[in-house]
């Protein structure tokens, strides 16, 4: 668990993405610290966490213990799903949420195409079974589509990203879990039920998580509104953290 700032101030909460470590929101810290009390847990099947398997409801369950109550929870993409999660299983420990490139449900399906295709995200998952470094270098890349920034924000990705190639047998095999994790959760049922206050943000040529699945939370999400980064992929807080951070100090005020 990486904690920054004053114990005294707001607590906030910063959930990353798969692939992903909790130093992928470094960059933030020295704005962040003078405003709130941060907590960035490892997610769980990622390096650093205790939690090796299960569903996103019992990681949910897993993390909640360890984590501020009426915290503003900030989660990225597979962190966002997990955000959600934890807003339905424990409601006293999310004040507001701000959900980053979020998605309820990455792969298409009949009614859903805000996704990708389901033979796509198949490969995907075989290709990290069989060969995880260069599969996880093509997951970074392909967060930079549709990004202005794109050297620099991938720099930012690499840099902080899960070390692929010198994972060893159990942790690779428990960040296959966590994409299985990813790839099989499907939370539009259940959107409609989180009751707290969202900020959505959401780069405009993601390639990942379409725009389109950001404006379906907009409208499902009881009391959600959408922030559309121009020219930014997967990681607009990367792309634009002076916005960024604005934008959650004033959802931390609100």
């Amino acid at each position: 668990m990486v904690e920054i700032g004053m114990p005294s101030l707001p607590p906030l909460v910063l959930l990353h993405g798969w692939g992903m470590t909790p130093a992928v929101w470094d960059g933030l810290a020295p704005a962040l610290r003078e405003r709130f009390a941060v907590s960035a847990p490892p997610l769980p099947c990622h390096p650093g966490s205790e939690v090796t398997t299960g569903a996103l409801p019992a990681w949910a369950d897993a993390i909640a213990g360890g984590l501020p109550d009426d915290a503003l929870v900030c989660g990225w993409s597979l962190g966002a799903q997990l955000a959600m999660t934890l807003a339905l299983r424990h409601p006293h420990k999310v004040r507001r949420l701000l959900l980053v490139g979020a998605t309820p449900c990455f792969v298409a399906a009949p009614g859903w195409g805000a996704a990708l295709d389901a033979a796509t995200v198949t490969a995907f998952v075989e290709g990290f079974r069989a060969s995880p470094a260069p599969t996880l270098r093509r997951f970074l890349s392909l967060q930079v589509q549709g990004e202005a920034r794109r050297k620099p924000v991938l720099q930012a990705l690499g840099a902080t990203a899960v070390a692929a190639d010198a994972l060893e047998a159990g942790d690779a095999a428990a960040l296959a879990a966590a994409l299985d994790v990813l790839v099989s959760t499907d939370l539009r049922a259940l959107a409609g039920r989180i009751t707290a206050p969202t900020l959505l943000v959401h780069g405009d040529g993601d390639a990942l998580m379409p725009l389109d699945a950001a404006h379906w939370l907009a409208e499902a999400l009881p009391h959600a509104r959408l922030e559309v980064f121009a020219d930014s992929g997967h990681a607009p807080f990367l792309s634009d953290p002076e916005r960024f951070v604005a934008l959650l100090g004033a959802l931390g005020d609100a």
